[in-house]
C-alpha cells in the first residue's frame, strides 16, 4: 500500500530537489505543506520536521476524474517527507492501492503509470 524509499541526504536537500524532479517528469506541485509550521500557526507544538507535497499530472488527473468523480477525495497524490531512525524518508501511498479502494479497475493502466513516475521522482530526489 505504501511506497516508502530513504535517502542520505539532508532533509532539506530532498525537498529543495522535490520541486525540480516533480516538474521534469511533467508533474506539478500543487502545494508544499510544513507541518511543523502549520501546527505551531494552530497553537500546537510538534517538534519534528515533516514536509508533504501534494503533486498532481493534470491530464491523467482529467481522466480519473472523468470515469469516477469520487476519487477527487483522494487527489492529488502525496508524498511526505521525514526523519525517521536518522534517515530521511520520503513515502507514498501508491496510486494503485488507492484506486483499488475505489473498486475502479478499469482506471489501472493509468494507476500505474502515475504510480511508476511518483516512484522515480522519489528515488530520483532521494538521490
Amino acid at each position: 500500500m505504501l511506497y516508502t524509499v530513504k535517502s542520505n541526504r539532508s532533509i532539506e536537500a530532498v525537498c529543495a530537489a522535490m520541486e525540480p524532479a516533480v516538474q521534469k517528469h511533467k508533474f506539478g506541485v500543487m502545494a508544499a505543506h510544513n507541518l511543523k509550521e502549520t501546527m505551531a500557526k494552530k497553537g500546537v507544538e510538534f517538534n519534528r520536521d515533516c514536509f508533504i507535497y501534494e503533486i498532481c499530472n493534470p491530464i491523467q488527473a482529467k481522466i480519473v476524474l472523468s470515469s469516477k468523480m469520487e476519487i477527487s477525495t483522494a487527489l492529488p497524490c502525496r508524498v511526505s517527507i521525514y526523519v525517521e531512525g536518522g534517515k530521511v524518508k520520503l513515502v507514498t501511498i501508491k496510486p494503485t492501492a488507492m484506486l483499488a479502494m475505489f473498486g475502479a479497475d478499469d482506471l489501472g493502466p493509468v494507476a500505474e503509470e502515475v504510480e511508476r513516475v511518483i516512484v522515480a521522482i522519489m528515488n530520483e530526489v532521494a538521490g
